[in-house]
C-alpha cells in the first residue's frame, strides 16, 4: 500500500486503532456502495472498508433511493445529494421516463437505470430541477409518482418541487424551491405554503430544498434525520464541506436531529493535552462554531463527535472512551470501555 494512504489512513482512525479488536456491535456494517467486491462483505464493527477505504455504515441504516432524472437536469441538483446519499450508505439509481439517454445541462450524457415502466420500488423518492416542466407535463411521469405508495420519503431540489407538487404530494404542506421559481410555484399550486429564504423545508416525509447548491444541505439533513446528526457531519467532513450549516432550514416536524445533549461549558472540560501510543501526544480544541472537538495532529484538525455521556466518535464511528474521577474531572481516555489502558489527560 502507498505510504501516503497507509499515514491517511492512521490519521482517519486516531482514537480507534486499538479498541476495534473487541468492540461488539449487534449490527452488520457494510460499506457504501463503490461497485467492487467490498460491496457484498458485511463486517461485525465499524471502521473502515480494508478494500476502498471508505467508512463502513450499518447496514440496518442502508435505505434505497430514486432519483427521477429528465432532460436538461441541473447537473449539481442531483450530483451533490447523490455523493451525499451514497457516501452515507443508500443505493441509489436513476430513473427516467424512458431508457434513452438524457443529456444534463447540455452537457453531460446519462443513461438512466430504468425507465418509469420497470423501476423498482424505492424507500425515497428524489426530484430535482433544469427543464422540470417536461416531467410536469408528463401524465405518465406522474401517475408513476401517484403509484409509489410505499415510499417513506420525498425529497426535491429546486424546481423538483414542481413535480412533487403536479402530483398532489405537496398540497396543503410547506416548501420551497429555485429562488427564480418561488412566485411561480406559490401562484401555480396555491395549496402549498411556499417559503422563501430557506435552505430547506422539512415535513416530516416531504423535504424540499431551494435551488442547486441547497440540495447538499437537504440531503445532509435527511441523512442526520434518519441516521443522526454524526453520520451527516461525518459526510459532510469527508465531502469537505466545510462551510455547512446543520439545521439551516425550516423543520416543522418533530424530529429534530440538532438537539445537543451536551454543553459548551461541558465540551470544554475535555480540551487539553493527552497522552497517545509510541509516547506521543495530541491536543484536543473545541470548535464552538460547530460545538465538535477536535484532534489536532500535524496541524490537521480531526472531529471528535460527541455520542452520549462521556463516549465520543471518531471520523471512522470508532468510539472514544473519557474517564473521570470521583470529582468528575477528565482523567484521559481509552479506546475501549473494556480496557486497562488509559492514555492520561496531561493539563
Amino acid at each position: 500500500m502507498n505510504k501516503v494512504i497507509q499515514i491517511s489512513i492512521f490519521f482517519l482512525s486516531i482514537f480507534c486503532v486499538m479498541g476495534q479488536r473487541n468492540v461488539e456491535s449487534e449490527s452488520k456494517y457494510i460499506c457504501p456502495p463503490c461497485d467492487s467486491i467490498c460491496d457484498e462483505i458485511e463486517h461485525d464493527e465499524p471502521g473502515v472498508c480494508p478494500h476502498c477505504n471508505m467508512v463502513l455504515v450499518k447496514k440496518s441504516d442502508s435505505k434505497t433511493i430514486a432519483f427521477y432524472l429528465q432532460n436538461g437536469v441541473e447537473i449539481l441538483d442531483f450530483a451533490g445529494p447523490m455523493e451525499v446519499f451514497a457516501y452515507a450508505g443508500y443505493k441509489v439509481f436513476t430513473v427516467s421516463a424512458s431508457k434513452s439517454p438524457i443529456k444534463s445541462q447540455g452537457i453531460l450524457n446519462v443513461i438512466p437505470d430504468y425507465d418509469i415502466e420497470n423501476a423498482p420500488k424505492a424507500d425515497i423518492l428524489a426530484f430535482f430541477g433544469g427543464n422540470s416542466t417536461v416531467a410536469v407535463k408528463n401524465p405518465k411521469v406522474i401517475d408513476w409518482v401517484n403509484r409509489q405508495d410505499d415510499v417513506k420519503f420525498h425529497f426535491s431540489v429546486c424546481t423538483g418541487a414542481f413535480i412533487l407538487a403536479e402530483a398532489g404530494v405537496l398540497e396543503g404542506k410547506t416548501a420551497t424551491t429555485f429562488h427564480n421559481a418561488l412566485d411561480q410555484l406559490e401562484s401555480s399550486y396555491p395549496k402549498v405554503d411556499v417559503r422563501r429564504n430557506v435552505r430547506f423545508v422539512d415535513n416530516g416525509n416531504v423535504i424540499t430544498t431551494a435551488g442547486i447548491s441547497a440540495g447538499i444541505d437537504g440531503a445532509l439533513h435527511l441523512v442526520a434525520k434518519l441516521q443522526g446528526l454524526n453520520a451527516a457531519k461525518r459526510t459532510a467532513y469527508y465531502m469537505e464541506y466545510d462551510n455547512w450549516k446543520p439545521g439551516d432550514g425550516l423543520i416543522l416536524s418533530n424530529e429534530n436531529p440538532y438537539d445537543s445533549t451536551i454543553s459548551v461549558q461541558e465540551l470544554k472540560k475535555f480540551e487539553g493535552r493527552y497522552e497517545f501510543e509510541n509516547e506521543t501526544e495530541i491536543e484536543l480544541k473545541l470548535n464552538e462554531k460547530d460545538l465538535d472537538l477536535y484532534a489536532l495532529i500535524n496541524d490537521t484538525a480531526y472531529p471528535i463527535y460527541h455520542e452520549n455521556g462521556d463516549i465520543f466518535s471518531n471520523v471512522t464511528n470508532k468510539p472514544i472512551h473519557f474517564k473521570r474521577d470521583t470529582k468528575g474531572n477528565i482523567l484521559g481516555y481509552s479506546l475501549n470501555d473494556d480496557t486497562d489502558i488509559l492514555f492520561k489527560k496531561l493539563e
